[in-house]
């Protein structure tokens, strides 16, 4: 299935380039484009896309606002929306995740991770740029339970390397190259691991691994 994607942001160049990416990727197409935030909801509203690429510095209403009224709590019927931004600011971060946002990159993350928040969005799951995951953590950790819930079936040897891998902010082709196994393997591990464990996105998947002290050296590597 095609995902129908809305991009929002105030700069055409910017609005442009993001619609070449992801028009160019396999099962993402571009059906609308907003210049501020206020139009940007309108259009989420009317067109219903699968998933919303939001700015968030934007005129008339930023993106975390538009975020909210999209996703937020007590939202009726929210559309996904992941957060893309130049600024790398810890309470972008917060307010985006808290504000309903299923996915947080920068915007140098590159056309396969912007590929990977969207289809995760589009899933229900959610993608947070692994350059602020290890921030994440440190700020959510110490409210996060002492001794977190068990798993509901016991990890895997390598969904514990995975794990490992994903807990010290690894992107999936990082993790891929490192154990040696391939892309789709890496995002099967993943996303058995957010099911094992109830966690929606990586940072949470983390964070339990951060409680329960998970390996912290690098993970083993085997042929």
């Amino acid at each position: 299935m095609t995902v129908r994607v809305l991009v929002a942001d105030d700069q055409d160049l910017v609005r442009a380039g993001l619609r070449m990416i992801l028009d160019a990727q396999d099962g993402i197409t571009v059906i609308g484009e907003a210049a501020d935030g206020a139009q940007a909801v309108a259009l989420a509203r009317r067109l219903r896309p699968d998933v919303c690429l939001m700015d968030i510095r934007m005129p008339v209403l930023d993106g975390l606002a538009a975020t909210r009224a999209l996703a937020g709590e007590g939202v009726a019927d929210p559309i996904p929306v992941v957060v893309i931004t130049t600024f790398d600011l810890d309470e972008y971060v917060y307010e985006a995740l808290q504000s309903g946002a299923r996915g947080f990159l920068l915007k140098d993350a590159g056309p396969a991770m912007l590929a990977d928040a969207v289809h995760a969005a589009a899933r229900g799951d959610a993608l947070i740029a692994p350059n602020v995951t290890v921030r994440l953590i440190e700020a959510f950790a110490k409210s996060a339970p002492a001794r977190p819930a068990p798993p509901s079936s016991p990890l895997t040897e390598r969904e514990e390397d995975v794990l490992a891998a994903a807990a010290r902010g690894l992107g999936n082709a990082e993790i891929a190259d490192r154990l040696h196994i391939s892309l789709s393997t890496v995002k099967t591990h993943l996303t058995s691991l957010m099911t094992k464990l109830g966690a929606r996105n990586r940072v949470e998947l983390a964070i339990w691994a951060h409680e329960r002290g998970a390996r912290s050296s690098s993970p083993r590597q085997r042929p």
